[in-house]
């Protein structure tokens, strides 16, 4: 079989492969490692590329720099795209892509979150097998406070992952958390000290490309069955009001507040 060409995803992805592990990293560092449209489209590809790749046996998905695993969206890229309906076409038929190609991989991917994990980020870090994040830095997802709908599959694995009731308190007050307490509630699997990161994720790594590969492969297959099935349920409506509510005059009151540094002023509309 032959090995993806994974040259054409550089642009603002960075991969590594050594001794079956391969590193993936968003590659944005001057800006957090925020969303472009490079990384949005290489996201919704690579996974199936990784999945079929025999040479990989786990993955270990980060940022570049060590402000942030991913700051998630920007507010200039956002200013400039509210109205273009084109835009947020592509957008969610990508999204979509990224969350059933990570669901779908069976290949078990590691998020290090290097710094902060916020929005799209959060997502991204939520859609994998399991994460480590560095102690110090917040998880959190504020679509709602910037008048955004949470349809990039982040309301599904929140509450998968911590209950519906702890989701929607988080996702309502767009709250972000330090590691250690998002490692304390169980929505990531450990927060360690800066100095200590790679070698935990290291170790976790080589444990699990050391196993029974097949089997680790088989048993995420079961194990994202029901969220993969429930990300085909969701997924449409949650990019479709996603898209309906970045049309609001909240949603362009939220940017420009960003943009300018104040506080927002919500109408309702």
């Amino acid at each position: 079989m032959r090995r993806p060409d994974y040259d054409r995803y550089r642009e603002d992805l960075s991969i590594a492969l050594d001794d079956g592990i391969l590193t993936l990293s968003l590659n944005n560092p001057d800006n957090m490692n925020a969303n472009t449209e490079p990384m949005h489209w290489a996201l919704s590809r690579i996974w199936d590329d990784i999945d079929a790749d025999p040479d990989v046996s786990v993955v270990i998905f980060t940022g570049a720099g060590d402000r942030a695993f991913s700051a998630g969206g920007d507010p200039k890229h956002m200013e400039r795209t509210i109205g273009d309906a084109s835009h947020w076409l592509k957008v969610s038929g990508e999204a979509k892509r990224i969350m059933y190609g990570m669901l779908a991989c069976n290949k078990p991917v590691i998020a290090r979150l290097n710094g902060h994990a916020v929005g799209f980020g959060a997502t991204l870090a939520l859609a994998s097998d399991l994460i480590v994040g560095v102690e110090g830095a917040r998880f959190g997802d504020p679509h709602c406070k910037i008048g955004l709908v949470c349809g990039d599959g982040g309301a599904l694995l929140w509450a998968q992952q911590i209950g519906y009731a702890r989701a929607r308190e988080f996702l309502f007050t767009g709250r972000l958390v330090k590691m250690e307490e998002a490692a304390e509630i169980g929505l990531i699997n450990y927060a360690v000290p800066r100095e200590e990161l790679d070698d935990k994720v290291m170790e976790l790594a080589r444990e699990i490309a050391g196993g029974a590969g097949r089997a680790l492969q088989l048993t995420k297959a079961v194990l994202n069955l029901p969220l993969r099935q429930a990300a085909l349920a969701t997924m449409d409506l949650g990019m479709a009001n996603e898209m309906l509510s970045s049309q609001s005059e909240d949603h362009r009151e939220a940017v420009s507040a960003m943009i300018e540094k104040r506080d927002p002023k919500f109408t309702g509309r």
